[in-house]
Protein backbone atom coordinates (compact mmCIF):
# COMPACT_ATOMS: atom_id res chain seq x y z
CA UNK A 1 0.00 0.00 0.00
CA UNK A 2 1.05 3.46 -0.31
CA UNK A 3 0.72 6.12 2.04
CA UNK A 4 -1.78 8.70 2.67
CA UNK A 5 -1.32 12.37 1.32
CA UNK A 6 0.03 14.49 4.14
CA UNK A 7 2.23 17.82 4.63
CA UNK A 8 5.40 17.96 5.40
CA UNK A 9 7.62 20.54 7.93
CA UNK A 10 11.58 20.37 8.42
CA UNK A 11 12.02 22.90 11.75
CA UNK A 12 15.46 23.94 12.43
CA UNK A 13 14.87 23.99 15.81
CA UNK A 14 13.52 22.37 18.93
CA UNK A 15 11.37 25.26 19.49
CA UNK A 16 10.25 24.98 16.09
CA UNK A 17 9.42 21.59 15.95
CA UNK A 18 7.46 21.27 19.28
CA UNK A 19 5.10 24.83 18.22
CA UNK A 20 4.55 22.71 15.33
CA UNK A 21 3.02 19.43 17.12
CA UNK A 22 1.15 21.89 19.63
CA UNK A 23 -0.25 23.72 17.00
CA UNK A 24 -1.91 20.21 15.07
CA UNK A 25 -1.80 18.03 17.80
CA UNK A 26 -2.50 14.13 17.67
CA UNK A 27 -2.88 14.99 13.49
CA UNK A 28 0.83 15.78 13.45
CA UNK A 29 3.89 12.80 14.19
CA UNK A 30 7.41 13.66 14.02
CA UNK A 31 9.91 11.39 12.05
CA UNK A 32 13.75 10.92 12.45
CA UNK A 33 15.11 7.97 10.69
CA UNK A 34 11.88 6.83 9.95
CA UNK A 35 11.89 3.06 10.65
CA UNK A 36 9.14 2.71 12.45
CA UNK A 37 6.73 5.55 11.41
CA UNK A 38 7.12 5.08 7.08
CA UNK A 39 6.39 1.09 7.31
CA UNK A 40 3.24 2.47 9.72
CA UNK A 41 2.32 5.02 7.05
CA UNK A 42 2.81 2.69 4.16
CA UNK A 43 0.41 0.33 5.91
CA UNK A 44 -1.94 3.04 6.80
CA UNK A 45 -1.88 2.10 10.74
CA UNK A 46 -1.61 6.28 11.44
CA UNK A 47 -2.80 9.24 8.79
CA UNK A 48 -1.40 11.80 10.36
CA UNK A 49 -1.70 15.32 8.35
CA UNK A 50 1.38 16.62 9.13
CA UNK A 51 4.86 14.99 9.50
CA UNK A 52 7.23 17.01 11.50
CA UNK A 53 11.22 15.98 10.17
CA UNK A 54 13.26 16.67 13.36
CA UNK A 55 16.47 15.04 11.86
CA UNK A 56 18.38 18.46 11.27
CA UNK A 57 17.56 20.05 14.81
CA UNK A 58 20.71 20.61 15.96
CA UNK A 59 21.81 19.16 19.70
CA UNK A 60 20.07 15.43 19.85
CA UNK A 61 22.45 13.88 18.00
CA UNK A 62 25.31 13.63 20.76
CA UNK A 63 26.74 10.94 23.29
CA UNK A 64 27.84 12.39 26.64
CA UNK A 65 29.96 10.46 29.09
CA UNK A 66 30.12 12.26 32.22
CA UNK A 67 32.78 12.01 34.91
CA UNK A 68 30.46 10.35 37.38
CA UNK A 69 30.75 7.71 34.11
CA UNK A 70 26.77 7.99 33.80
CA UNK A 71 25.55 7.53 29.83
CA UNK A 72 23.68 10.43 28.20
CA UNK A 73 21.82 9.62 24.25
CA UNK A 74 20.31 12.27 22.62
CA UNK A 75 16.89 11.17 20.77
CA UNK A 76 18.96 11.81 17.22
CA UNK A 77 21.99 9.54 18.14
CA UNK A 78 21.49 6.31 15.65
CA UNK A 79 22.09 2.48 16.37
CA UNK A 80 25.48 2.80 13.91
CA UNK A 81 26.90 5.98 16.31
CA UNK A 82 26.65 3.48 19.70
CA UNK A 83 28.54 1.05 17.92
CA UNK A 84 31.26 2.58 16.71
CA UNK A 85 31.33 4.89 19.89
CA UNK A 86 35.18 4.67 21.39
CA UNK A 87 34.47 4.98 24.83
CA UNK A 88 30.76 3.19 25.07
CA UNK A 89 32.11 -0.45 24.93
CA UNK A 90 33.46 0.79 29.18
CA UNK A 91 31.00 2.75 29.32
CA UNK A 92 27.85 0.56 28.81
CA UNK A 93 29.12 -2.52 27.86
CA UNK A 94 25.45 -4.14 28.30
CA UNK A 95 24.07 -1.28 25.61
CA UNK A 96 26.45 -1.62 23.11
CA UNK A 97 25.41 -5.86 23.31
CA UNK A 98 21.95 -4.91 22.81
CA UNK A 99 22.35 -2.63 20.34
CA UNK A 100 24.37 -5.16 18.30
CA UNK A 101 20.76 -7.25 17.93
CA UNK A 102 19.02 -4.46 16.70
CA UNK A 103 17.47 -5.41 13.28
CA UNK A 104 19.79 -5.14 10.53
CA UNK A 105 22.61 -2.95 9.37
CA UNK A 106 21.51 -0.79 7.24
CA UNK A 107 18.31 -0.13 9.53
CA UNK A 108 20.61 0.46 12.50
CA UNK A 109 22.74 3.67 10.01
CA UNK A 110 19.18 5.00 10.12
CA UNK A 111 17.27 4.58 13.21
CA UNK A 112 17.35 6.93 16.86
CA UNK A 113 17.31 6.12 20.14
CA UNK A 114 14.26 8.64 20.09
CA UNK A 115 12.38 6.92 17.65
CA UNK A 116 12.81 3.76 19.60
CA UNK A 117 11.92 4.91 22.83
CA UNK A 118 8.42 6.78 21.43
CA UNK A 119 7.64 3.57 19.08
CA UNK A 120 7.17 1.58 22.75
CA UNK A 121 7.77 -2.07 21.02
CA UNK A 122 7.57 -4.40 23.48
CA UNK A 123 10.06 -6.53 22.09
CA UNK A 124 12.20 -3.23 21.11
CA UNK A 125 15.86 -3.66 22.84
CA UNK A 126 16.48 -0.49 23.92
CA UNK A 127 13.15 -0.01 25.88
CA UNK A 128 14.36 -2.85 28.05
CA UNK A 129 17.20 -1.63 28.49
CA UNK A 130 16.13 1.86 29.74
CA UNK A 131 13.60 -0.05 31.97
CA UNK A 132 16.03 -2.60 33.03
CA UNK A 133 18.90 0.35 34.12
CA UNK A 134 16.27 2.53 35.84
CA UNK A 135 17.13 5.07 32.87
CA UNK A 136 15.20 8.41 32.81
CA UNK A 137 13.89 9.90 29.63
CA UNK A 138 13.73 13.67 28.99
CA UNK A 139 11.18 15.35 26.49
CA UNK A 140 10.39 18.82 25.81
CA UNK A 141 6.68 20.52 25.22
CA UNK A 142 5.15 23.80 25.30
CA UNK A 143 5.32 23.68 28.81
CA UNK A 144 9.02 23.41 28.88
CA UNK A 145 10.66 19.74 29.99
CA UNK A 146 9.91 16.95 31.91
CA UNK A 147 11.74 14.27 32.76
CA UNK A 148 10.18 10.55 33.02
CA UNK A 149 11.26 7.02 34.56
CA UNK A 150 11.81 4.53 32.05
CA UNK A 151 9.66 1.97 34.20
CA UNK A 152 6.59 4.76 33.89
CA UNK A 153 7.39 5.90 30.28
CA UNK A 154 6.02 2.59 28.47
CA UNK A 155 2.46 2.39 29.44
CA UNK A 156 1.37 -0.27 26.98
CA UNK A 157 1.86 -1.73 23.70
CA UNK A 158 3.25 1.22 21.39
CA UNK A 159 2.01 3.49 24.05
CA UNK A 160 3.83 5.98 26.08
CA UNK A 161 3.58 8.79 28.28
CA UNK A 162 4.58 10.80 25.66
CA UNK A 163 2.33 13.71 24.96
CA UNK A 164 1.25 14.69 21.51
CA UNK A 165 3.08 17.88 21.82
CA UNK A 166 6.25 16.58 22.94
CA UNK A 167 9.34 15.33 21.76
CA UNK A 168 12.05 12.97 23.13
CA UNK A 169 15.05 14.59 23.73
CA UNK A 170 17.35 12.09 25.83
CA UNK A 171 17.88 9.11 27.73
CA UNK A 172 20.18 9.01 30.51
CA UNK A 173 21.62 6.19 31.99
CA UNK A 174 23.33 5.85 35.72
CA UNK A 175 26.75 5.48 35.62
CA UNK A 176 28.12 1.58 34.94
CA UNK A 177 30.09 0.06 38.02
CA UNK A 178 33.76 -1.30 37.30
CA UNK A 179 33.37 -5.58 37.76
CA UNK A 180 29.40 -5.92 37.57
CA UNK A 181 28.48 -8.65 36.09
CA UNK A 182 25.57 -8.78 33.10
CA UNK A 183 24.23 -10.26 30.23
CA UNK A 184 21.86 -9.32 27.13
CA UNK A 185 19.80 -12.54 25.89
CA UNK A 186 17.15 -12.50 23.33
CA UNK A 187 15.89 -15.14 20.95
CA UNK A 188 14.06 -13.92 17.62
CA UNK A 189 13.24 -16.31 14.62
CA UNK A 190 15.97 -14.92 12.00
CA UNK A 191 18.69 -12.35 12.80
CA UNK A 192 17.61 -8.88 12.34
CA UNK A 193 13.56 -10.29 13.66
CA UNK A 194 11.90 -8.78 16.62
CA UNK A 195 12.35 -10.94 19.63
CA UNK A 196 10.05 -13.15 20.30
CA UNK A 197 11.52 -12.74 24.07
CA UNK A 198 14.52 -11.11 25.77
CA UNK A 199 16.39 -10.52 29.07
CA UNK A 200 18.71 -8.29 30.32
CA UNK A 201 19.89 -8.42 33.60
CA UNK A 202 22.82 -7.09 35.68
CA UNK A 203 24.17 -7.21 39.39
CA UNK A 204 26.79 -6.85 41.47
CA UNK A 205 28.97 -8.82 43.54
CA UNK A 206 29.58 -7.74 47.18
CA UNK A 207 32.14 -8.85 49.86
CA UNK A 208 31.13 -12.25 50.03
CA UNK A 209 30.55 -12.77 46.78
CA UNK A 210 26.81 -12.71 46.81
CA UNK A 211 24.86 -10.91 43.68
CA UNK A 212 23.53 -7.40 44.76
CA UNK A 213 21.33 -5.04 43.68
CA UNK A 214 20.21 -7.28 40.84
CA UNK A 215 18.10 -6.09 38.29
CA UNK A 216 16.04 -8.04 35.55
CA UNK A 217 14.04 -6.76 32.58
CA UNK A 218 11.99 -8.85 30.26
CA UNK A 219 10.97 -8.13 26.85
CA UNK A 220 8.95 -9.82 24.51
CA UNK A 221 6.75 -11.68 26.95
CA UNK A 222 4.31 -8.52 27.62
CA UNK A 223 2.70 -5.20 26.06
CA UNK A 224 6.30 -3.42 27.76
CA UNK A 225 9.47 -4.06 28.90
CA UNK A 226 9.06 -5.57 32.49
CA UNK A 227 10.96 -5.88 35.23
CA UNK A 228 11.09 -8.86 36.54
CA UNK A 229 11.29 -8.25 40.42
CA UNK A 230 10.62 -11.69 41.90
CA UNK A 231 13.79 -13.27 39.62
CA UNK A 232 15.51 -10.36 41.37
CA UNK A 233 14.62 -11.15 44.69
CA UNK A 234 15.87 -14.74 43.87
CA UNK A 235 19.08 -14.11 43.21
CA UNK A 236 19.53 -11.17 45.65
CA UNK A 237 21.97 -11.67 48.54
CA UNK A 238 22.82 -15.90 47.53
CA UNK A 239 26.28 -16.75 44.85
CA UNK A 240 24.75 -17.03 41.43
CA UNK A 241 25.46 -21.04 41.35
CA UNK A 242 23.64 -23.72 39.11
CA UNK A 243 21.15 -24.16 41.64
CA UNK A 244 20.46 -20.52 42.23
CA UNK A 245 20.12 -19.99 38.22
CA UNK A 246 17.82 -22.66 38.36
CA UNK A 247 15.51 -21.31 40.64
CA UNK A 248 15.48 -18.18 39.22
CA UNK A 249 14.86 -19.47 35.52
CA UNK A 250 11.81 -21.29 37.10
CA UNK A 251 10.80 -18.17 38.81
CA UNK A 252 10.98 -15.81 35.31
CA UNK A 253 8.73 -18.55 33.70
CA UNK A 254 6.03 -17.82 36.21
CA UNK A 255 6.03 -14.23 36.50
CA UNK A 256 4.95 -13.64 32.98
CA UNK A 257 1.67 -13.92 31.28
CA UNK A 258 2.03 -13.31 27.59
CA UNK A 259 -1.03 -13.84 24.91
CA UNK A 260 -1.34 -15.92 22.15
CA UNK A 261 -0.03 -14.57 18.80
CA UNK A 262 0.87 -15.57 15.28
CA UNK A 263 4.16 -15.11 16.08
CA UNK A 264 4.17 -17.71 19.50
CA UNK A 265 2.28 -19.42 21.62
CA UNK A 266 1.68 -17.92 25.67
CA UNK A 267 3.22 -21.31 26.92
CA UNK A 268 6.05 -21.07 24.58
CA UNK A 269 7.37 -17.76 25.41
CA UNK A 270 7.70 -18.53 28.69
CA UNK A 271 9.55 -21.62 28.65
CA UNK A 272 11.40 -19.40 26.74
CA UNK A 273 12.11 -16.56 28.91
CA UNK A 274 13.20 -19.55 31.48
CA UNK A 275 15.87 -20.45 29.39
CA UNK A 276 16.95 -17.01 28.31
CA UNK A 277 16.79 -15.95 31.70
CA UNK A 278 19.14 -19.43 32.33
CA UNK A 279 21.36 -18.73 29.98
CA UNK A 280 21.91 -14.58 30.97
CA UNK A 281 22.91 -16.22 34.41
CA UNK A 282 25.13 -18.08 33.71
CA UNK A 283 26.74 -16.03 31.34
CA UNK A 284 27.02 -13.43 34.16
CA UNK A 285 28.51 -15.50 36.47
CA UNK A 286 31.04 -16.68 33.82
CA UNK A 287 29.81 -20.51 33.82
CA UNK A 288 29.28 -22.72 30.98
CA UNK A 289 26.27 -22.94 29.38
CA UNK A 290 26.39 -26.53 29.47
CA UNK A 291 26.58 -27.22 33.47
CA UNK A 292 22.92 -24.72 33.53
CA UNK A 293 21.18 -26.71 31.05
Amino acid sequence: MKPPRFDYARPSTLSEAVALLAAHGSEARPIAGGQSLMPMLALRLVAPRLVVDIGRIEGLDSITIAPDGSVTLGALVRWRDIERHPRLQAAHPMLVAATGHIAHYAIRNKGTVGGSLAHADPAAELPGIAVACDGEITVVGPGGARTIAAGDFFTGTLATALRPDELITQLWLPAWRAGRRWAFEEFARRRGDFALAGVALFYDVDAQGCAAAPHVAAIGVADRPRRLSAVEAAIAGRKTTQDVIRKASDVAHDSVDPDDDIHAPADYRRALLAELTERALARAAGLPLREVA
